[in-house]
């Protein structure tokens, strides 16, 4: 019976992926602004790699930002939305909180990097200078480059309700993941490639000590973990440590774009539920050692990946426009 309501919950799931990518994707074309901006993305470029000299954190942050934007109402800006008095915006939502500062400042920087030229002026959506500068980050931290898609305008609304139940948690395991990643048009394969952007960023400690402390009654410590990776863990998130402090995500190479994520999962090095669950679950399992051992191969699903992941619910037409300012509606 579970496997008879997995595949009904994928098949209803599958329709609400036509309503949610429908033909929209379709508009999306690679140089969209050959005529007005024809430089844009140099423009973008610069901005970032002038935002990445400051702080490396502008990688993970403007990756992890441009996912969260994806996967609440598709790729349109929403979650750059700052909040008003009579509206929480997402990123207001308490799974946004965590988003770093320099995930918007890098978007906020580019978008005036590119209204500074004139013909660019008010040309631009803040979510196509969201989906460059997640390429241009990945590619400054030693990752694959690849052709952005532009044409996405930038969403009318922005509801920190929205969030609920739409952002994959730390504890999911295999079915759960693919579900969500299946409703945004997203496959398995492309659900564990967009996982390894876990080879670069932290995380809070509140978000993995109940695998180091409190996994359950017979086994305090998650099972599935290296014993020296716990031990490691533990003395950088003791008990009731403060929940500000962060680790790396990625024990071995935190600062570069690689395939290391699947390394670490073949030695129990997975931070979260939802990391290691791709190597204990023998769906994913085999998945996960092609791409630990070629990393050419995981830089191809990944590109594929990333790329349809920036064609979910993209607004055209009438269903958004270009924001003069990423962090208010016009």
């Amino acid at each position: 019976m579970r496997g008879l309501n997995i595949s009904i919950t994928l098949l209803s799931l599958a329709v609400g992926v036509i309503l949610l990518s429908g033909s929209a994707s379709a508009q999306l074309k690679q140089n969209f602004y050959a005529a007005v901006c024809p430089d844009v993305e140099n423009i973008v470029r610069k901005a970032v790699s002038a935002k990445f000299s400051q702080t490396f954190v502008t990688v993970p942050a403007t990756i992890r930002l441009f996912f969260h934007d994806c996967f609440v109402k598709g790729c349109d800006a929403s979650v750059i939305v700052a909040s008003t008095a009579g509206n929480t915006a997402e990123k207001d939502h308490p799974d946004n909180l965590s988003l770093a500062g320099d995930g918007f400042d890098t978007v906020i920087k580019a978008k005036a990097a590119v209204d500074a030229v004139a013909t660019c002026k008010n040309k631009v959506s803040c979510a196509d200078i969201l989906a460059l500068a997640t390429r241009d980050a990945i590619v400054l931290a030693g990752g694959p480059t690849y052709a952005v898609e532009l044409g996405r305008l930038d969403g009318m609304s922005s509801t920190a309700s929205s969030v609920d139940g739409n952002l994959p948690k730390p504890t999911f395991n295999l079915d759960q993941l693919n579900s969500m990643f299946a409703s945004r048009g997203l496959s398995q394969i492309d659900m564990i490639a967009l996982s390894a952007a876990h080879t670069v960023g932290f995380s809070h400690c509140s978000k993995f000590t109940d695998r180091i402390y409190n996994f359950s009654g017979q086994n305090p410590v998650d099972p599935t973990l290296n014993r020296q990776y716990v031990t490691q863990l533990q003395g950088m998130c003791p008990k009731n440590v403060d929940p500000r402090i962060a680790v790396n995500m990625d024990p071995t190479t935190p600062r570069i774009f690689d395939n290391a994520y699947f390394k670490n999962l073949v030695q129990g090095k997975g931070l979260f539920t939802s990391d290691q669950v791709l190597f204990t679950d023998t769906r994913s399992k085999n998945t996960v050692f092609t791409w630990a051992s070629n990393p050419q191969a995981f830089n191809a699903a990944f590109v594929q990946a990333i790329t349809k992941l920036g064609r979910v619910g993209v607004k055209t037409g009438t269903n958004g426009n270009i924001r003069f300012d990423c962090g208010r509606f016009n």
